[in-house]
């Protein structure tokens, strides 16, 4: 893949994995190093646990506290700490300062991790300033491409110029907007689990949106909101495929769509 950037740098930078990529969909994470890797950083994935999401979504204070706690020694030495994923890198920007008092060490040091710490579109826009050169893609220009805004990722790190603006350069298409792009799909983490039917009426609502704007491929930058929506796709049969904006800005093809894989 070509890339335009500034020149070479040798800084070691950490992925977040993220839960759900390394036990659902690895090619994500797979695609983020590639990714952060032509710009000339060098990616490093220490050995890493979960952020700590779903136990603070739960109330879980104490326990999120010691994963908040393991993420900071983890993470500690490196320049900067990359995510696929809007709600992890939510969670240690925004809610990890939340567990600990103000004035303490332990909050002094999450505040450090946080200022580090970025979700990848942002951090190859933001950061990288990256500038991709077009991607032969079979089709591309005829694909109609929706993509849809994660509640973490858009009302907590402001994620989304980003993600449209490296998919612009990369495929030479314009997204198709839905109506309903930064309206929740009813994922939530937890929240389908608690609320199933409200839930499925949200993601109902959604897939509307995504049938008005006639999409042959729907994007986003959360792992879990795209499971969501990619299985009530499925089950009403569409044909709309899903992927991480990630998997399409690469050199590889990005094969089965979420739901899909064998």
């Amino acid at each position: 893949m070509s890339a335009t950037a500034s020149p070479p740098k040798t800084e070691q930078v950490a992925l977040l994995v993220t839960c759900l990529s390394d036990l659902f969909r690895p090619q994500i994470a797979h695609a983020a190093v590639e990714l952060i890797e032509k710009f000339g950083y060098w990616v490093d994935v220490p050995r890493q646990t979960c952020c700590g999401q779903p136990a603070f979504n739960a109330g879980e204070k104490d326990k999120t506290r010691i994963l908040a706690e393991n993420m900071i020694s983890l993470f500690e030495s490196y320049r900067y700490v990359i995510a696929p994923s809007g709600s992890c890198a939510a969670t240690i920007k925004v809610h990890y300062p939340e567990l600990f008092s103000e004035g303490s060490p332990e909050h002094e040091q999450c505040m450090k991790l946080g200022e580090k710490t970025h979700e990848l579109s942002g951090f190859l826009v933001d950061v990288a300033k990256a500038a991709l050169e077009k991607k032969s893609l079979p089709d591309a220009r005829s694909m109609r491409i929706a993509y849809h805004d994660s509640c973490s990722g858009l009302r907590e790190l402001g994620i989304r110029s980003q993600p449209r603006k490296l998919l612009g350069d990369r495929l030479g298409v314009d997204i198709s907007e839905m109506s309903n792009s930064e309206v929740c799909c009813g994922f939530g983490g937890l929240f389908c689990v608690k609320y199933p039917e409200i839930s499925t009426r949200m993601v109902d609502n959604k897939i509307v949106g995504i049938e008005k704007a006639e999409a042959d491929v729907l994007l986003g930058g959360d792992l879990g909101c795209l499971m969501n929506i990619a299985g009530r796709l499925r089950r009403l049969g569409s044909e709309t495929r899903v992927y991480h904006y990630a998997e399409l800005l690469t050199d590889s093809d990005p094969g089965p769509a979420i739901g899909y894989q064998k």
